[in-house]
């Protein structure tokens, strides 16, 4: 394992040219075994940040999840960052590099994963799409200072989302098949927006999802 430590600004106010100087933050890199086959992309196309959730029980299960090989370039389905219940920090994918994290924006964004239970184990079931658990100080904290510190390393960066905003498509219930319900959730409403988007600094997508 490498760590680094990241400095930066952290962002208060919903101005981007508002911000004051906060702690540096520690980022962990673990770099998924097919992160050399990902496309590469300069820093200045990055423009939006995607605010996931895990909607798995623990890390370990989430980076079980992004090694897999579901693609035909030998690569997976995961998040750039992965910021765990404790507030810690991991780059699985670098920057430069396309993580496949969400549909149609993958080219120009960063994926931020945070560690959630969200629907699991039953994500399509439509007796059990309520998302109740809530997200701890410590990994709300360690968000903010990783898009704070994003902020400073993109020069484009002016945009956040969470996944359920790009990704409205809808499938068949896995307990009927004769209900839909939504594909991506995440974060969820346990996501504190309000809080989030008065400290960062970006404009947070608005409007209706889009069924990608």
């Amino acid at each position: 394992m490498r760590g680094s430590v990241a400095g930066g600004p952290r962002f208060h106010g919903i101005s981007c040219n508002t911000f004051r100087m906060e702690l540096p933050i520690a980022i962990r890199d673990q770099p998924l075994p097919y992160v050399e086959r990902l496309e590469r992309r300069p820093l200045q196309a990055i423009d939006l940040v995607v605010i996931h959730c895990t909607e798995l029980p623990d890390l370990a299960t989430a980076r079980a999840y992004g090694e897999r090989r579901v693609h035909p370039s030998g690569t997976g389905n995961s998040g750039h960052y992965y910021v765990d219940r404790d507030g810690t920090v991991l780059r699985y994918v670098p920057d430069d590099r396309v993580a496949h994290h969400v549909r149609d924006c993958n080219e120009h964004s960063i994926g931020i994963e945070l560690v959630n239970t969200g629907r699991w184990p039953d994500w399509f079931d439509s007796r059990r799409q309520v998302m109740t658990e809530p997200y701890p100080e410590a990994q709300i904290e360690a968000l903010l200072a990783l898009v704070a510190h994003l902020r400073t390393m993109l020069p484009n960066l002016c945009s956040i989302a969470g996944h359920e905003e790009l990704d409205a498509a809808m499938v068949a219930a896995s307990d009927d098949a004769t209900r839909q319900v939504r594909r991506k959730l995440d974060p969820g409403p346990m996501f504190p927006w309000a809080r989030v988007l008065t400290a960062c600094g970006l404009h947070r997508l608005t409007g209706s999802p889009r069924s990608l």
